[in-house]
């Protein structure tokens, strides 16, 4: 009878060893056991290496952290969301868990994203005696699945972020803003009179000149929180959280500047021989008092009237919100 185990055991490690999925498996003390071949291809770590050890972290990672079977033999799955990208909660995949998460894969030298599966094995009166966990190569999914996520938040011509990324984001840093008690600002800007300029030099040249100016108000943001967006049309805009007016300010004072700076031709301006833009600028606390009963809709509207506003100035420069009713708005 013994025999009869000990023969099924050695199939049993033999069977895993050959398995094409890579495979390794952890005691109920998170030593390595078992970690077959299609284990060592995947991740340039040989089985002698961390056989015996609790080490398979390094496999994956460059520095010491759970796995998903170590979580699974630790009872600690409330670690899930601080550690995987994606994850399903426990007992929705019977006792297993499941999850995604981009791997560093130090000895590889490559980042993979994998797909794991962690499952336990318990003897007869129910005691962990091991947990196995199977990893999948998904980089090509999740890389595919990114770029379609990328060309859906993009303008198809600009290439900046398009109106419904920015509908997605004001809300969220509205949100966010109204949590922290965080001032949150954003332009409204319109290139003056671009319907002369695509009358006047074509739509090829009109769509180039969009496409500089996209590029030029993105490139005067310098923190990766800011968004630029397409907005409409030859309308742009600007969401900057945790910014206040003068903040704000002065944003829209280096994109009117680099404008002016890229010297593009227009014969038919009634500002300037060259293209210019108009910007509104707005800036509220969410939940501060003056601002306890608004929303994101009305730091919208208050940067498209101080757009009006300085249009109706004259053009070619920046208003801010506070000051759209004045009369005296003045030209940066």
């Amino acid at each position: 009878m013994k025999r009869a185990k000990s023969s099924s055991h050695v199939f049993a490690v033999r069977l895993m060893q050959h398995m094409v999925v890579p495979t390794f498996v952890l005691d109920a003390e998170r030593n390595v056991l078992i970690w077959n071949h299609a284990c060592e291809r995947l991740t340039g770590v040989m089985a002698d290496e961390v056989i015996g050890t609790r080490n398979h972290w390094c496999a994956f990672y460059d520095s010491p952290r759970y796995c998903l079977a170590d979580l699974l033999a630790l009872g600690q799955t409330e670690e899930l969301a601080a550690l995987y990208a994606e994850h399903t909660e426990p007992g929705v995949s019977g006792n297993g868990l499941r999850a995604e998460n981009w791997c560093t894969m130090p000895r590889a030298d490559r980042r993979l994203y994998l797909a794991i599966d962690a499952g336990p094995i318990y003897d007869d009166s129910g005691k962990l005696i091991a947990v196995v966990e199977t990893v999948r190569d998904m980089t090509e999914q999740k890389l595919a699945q990114m770029a379609l996520q990328n060309l859906a938040a993009r303008d198809g011509l600009t290439g900046i972020a398009n109106r419904r990324t920015f509908d997605d984001r004001i809300e969220l840093e509205w949100l966010r803003s109204q949590r922290e008690r965080q001032p949150l600002s954003m332009l409204l800007i319109d290139v003056d009179f671009f319907k002369r300029y695509n009358d006047s030099y074509g739509h090829q040249q009109g769509d180039e000149c969009l496409r500089q100016i996209a590029s030029t108000v993105e490139g005067a943001l310098f923190r990766p929180a800011d968004l630029a967006a397409r907005y409409g049309g030859e309308e742009f805009a600007v969401i900057m959280p945790n910014t206040n007016s003068p903040g704000a300010k002065a944003v829209a004072t280096r994109i009117c500047e680099r404008i002016r700076a890229l010297n593009l031709a227009h014969a038919h301006s009634d500002v300037a021989n060259h293209v210019t833009i108009s910007v509104g600028v707005a800036t509220m606390t969410p939940g501060a008092e003056a601002a306890r009963l608004q929303s994101f809709p009305d730091l919208i509207a208050a940067a498209d009237a101080a757009l009006y506003a300085a249009k109706h100035a004259g053009r070619d420069r920046h208003v801010v919100a506070d000051a759209a009713a004045c009369e005296n708005a003045t030209a940066v």
